[in-house]
């Protein structure tokens, strides 16, 4: 096989399959969606359970977002900074999401926070509902989220080194200082990478949070847990609806993105 007939080969294969895995699916979701009109679509994304839902999972991103990022930057830290016993052990452990299922997870945080688990004191005794309310969501959330911007964050640090924190303690500058000033700038773009994935994360998770939801209209119920109720009621249409408002929001989240990547290396390019 000649060098360019290999190349053609490998080309047709690789867009084959990203055409049936990939194309094929979302293209017969937004025929499925759009096919009864604009108007069916947006009566089925404007329904009570469907806004309540939306400021659910926005309400989650809210709160999960901003907690990942700051111990996901001091877990980073941690990490390229310090050398420590028990430091590969915790590298594992940030990467334990990837790994676990987040059914899994699930249900061990029923066990760890549930009426009958091993902390059930908290609702039983102070009236906390962790499991089936908002808090048992944004546990299962950070679980699932937790290595995206120590994964993006953590080679960033180590690539640059710490010459130039150096450089400005002995300047006279203070760790609050060094971090705002040297650090923080050094970061960024893997921070907003780690931020965006999370973000996209939080809004698409499903497995964990079917489990520790009670999956109600308007108390508990995320924008994935309404796809499922709605395709599971028979509800077709307003199930496609939903996935393909998610799919929207998913796309909006990968063209930031990549235009912060290009605008990155076009930054390098002119330093």
């Amino acid at each position: 096989m000649t060098p360019s007939l290999a190349r053609y080969v490998t080309r047709s294969v690789t867009l084959a399959y990203i055409g049936v895995m990939l194309i094929v699916p979302v293209s017969i979701i937004l025929w499925r969606t759009f096919r009864p009109g604009l108007d069916q679509f947006y009566a089925w994304i404007a329904t009570p359970a469907a806004i309540a839902a939306l400021h659910l999972s926005l309400l989650l991103v809210a709160i999960v977002v901003p907690l990942n990022v700051v111990f996901g930057v001091l877990t980073s830290l941690l990490l390229a900074r310090s050398r420590f016993r028990g430091r590969g052990v915790l590298q594992a452990i940030v990467d334990l999401p990837f790994a676990v299922s987040p059914i899994i997870v699930g249900v061990a945080l029923i066990l760890l926070w549930g009426s009958a688990g091993a902390l059930g004191f908290v609702e039983n005794d102070l009236g906390i509902k962790i499991i089936f309310g908002l808090p048992g969501l944004v546990l299962v959330s950070i679980f699932v989220t937790l290595p995206f911007v120590v994964r993006e964050v953590q080679p960033v640090l180590q690539e640059v080194g710490t010459e130039q924190e150096q450089a400005a303690a002995t300047l006279g500058s203070g760790p609050w200082q060094t971090f705002w000033r040297i650090t923080l700038p050094t970061i960024r773009w893997g921070l907003i990478y780690g931020t965006v994935l999370t973000t996209a994360r939080t809004l698409g998770e499903f497995g964990g949070v079917i489990m520790v939801s009670s999956n109600l209209p308007g108390e508990s119920q995320t924008l994935t847990l309404l796809v499922n109720d709605r395709y599971a009621r028979g509800a077709e249409y307003g199930a496609y609806a939903l996935s393909t408002l998610m799919m929207g929001v998913a796309v909006l989240f990968l063209i930031v993105k990549t235009t912060l990547l290009v605008r990155r290396k076009r930054a390098r390019a002119t330093a």
